[in-house]
């Protein structure tokens, strides 16, 4: 049977960075009560001329860079996001033809569930390339959530920022590479975090169509559910928690974070950690972090890498992978 490698990851992060000091100056607030609440120390925001495709793309070519091989070499392009460039067409499409493979023909959809959208579109990518449909897909995290953020809500517009991950996943016949994953939903959260613009549902205008979200239920609910499905990857790819090298979480809030690998008996330590310097960034922010870790030498050969998510919807889900 086939597994699926991660053979080459890119990233990036809008020039523009926004400090916990800038945000003091736009609303009432401050650097301790940002940092003590969310761990976050500033986020980026990106220029008024880009759009999530133009993110996706910076972190895609890197990726393939990397990775030694072109655009039109793709047998499929999967964009995990919630802020697409429009409703439609696709952002994959938009980010396709501005990595010049349009003429390949390759299959390009985006994904959505919120900040689980990488993990939603890696387990898609791996279920392709397991059952011999595709050999090579690129998966992008892209969010350019500034633009949706209720910018007077400072319990929601201090958290977010904008950036992208990429991964090359490729078709492997060795040991290396997806172990185990799983994803959960449950509609009955729905109301725990939405942003009803631009839909068919018609929401009152002005802040109404931003992100409105239910911290303290969240949380909670969270930290659960990730527990939960990490618990439940490692069990049936039988690997232990102390045998896990490296934790990969989405970066919503770093107590979040630290409850869940504390539950898991994982040292903290052992935790990539970017949101003080990324924020949450939703479907970019594992990859983001993920590409960090590679960079910075985090991540080694061999090394077992648990990556887990949890987003609106509610969607949750958990991923193992062998470097």
């Amino acid at each position: 049977m086939y597994r699926t490698r991660i053979t080459a990851t890119g990233g990036y992060l809008p020039e523009r960075a926004l400090t916990n000091y800038d945000l003091e100056k736009m609303m009432d607030t401050s650097d301790e009560w940002i940092y003590k609440r969310t761990g976050i120390k500033e986020r980026h925001i990106a220029a008024d001329n880009q759009v999530t495709s133009d993110l996706a793309c910076e972190a895609s070519k890197i990726a393939l860079k990397r990775a030694g091989i072109t655009a039109d070499k793709l047998d499929m392009i999967i964009v995990g996001t919630c802020t697409p460039d429009m409703t439609l067409p696709a952002t994959a499409l938009h980010l396709q033809r501005k990595l010049g493979a349009g003429k390949s023909g390759c299959a390009a959809v985006d994904m959505n569930a919120a900040c689980s959208g990488f993990l939603y579109s890696m387990s898609t990518a791996n279920a392709y390339i397991k059952s011999g449909y595709a050999k090579t897909i690129l998966v992008v995290g892209a969010e350019l959530l500034t633009r949706i953020v209720n910018w007077d809500d400072r319990s929601t517009a201090v958290i977010f920022g904008d950036g992208a991950g990429a991964a090359i996943l490729t078709q492997d016949s060795g040991s290396r590479g997806i172990m185990e994953s799983e994803l959960h939903a449950d509609g009955d959260y729905a109301y725990l975090m939405i942003a009803p613009g631009n839909g068919t549902f018609r929401a009152p205008a002005g802040n109404y169509t931003k992100i409105h979200m239910e911290g303290h239920d969240t949380f909670k609910i969270a930290v659960r559910h990730l527990e939960d499905v990490s618990r439940s990857v490692l069990k049936k790819a039988g690997v232990r928690s102390e045998e896990i090298n490296v934790v990969i979480p989405h970066q919503a809030n770093v107590r979040i974070i630290e409850a869940v690998v504390k539950r898991l008996d994982i040292p903290i330590e052992k935790c990539v950690l970017t949101v003080d310097h990324h924020g949450n960034t939703a479907g970019a922010s594992i990859p983001l972090a993920l590409n960090e870790a590679v960079e910075t030498g985090k991540i080694s050969e061999g090394d077992m890498v648990l990556l887990n998510a949890f987003g609106a919807g509610i969607t949750w889900g958990s991923m193992l992978v062998k470097w």
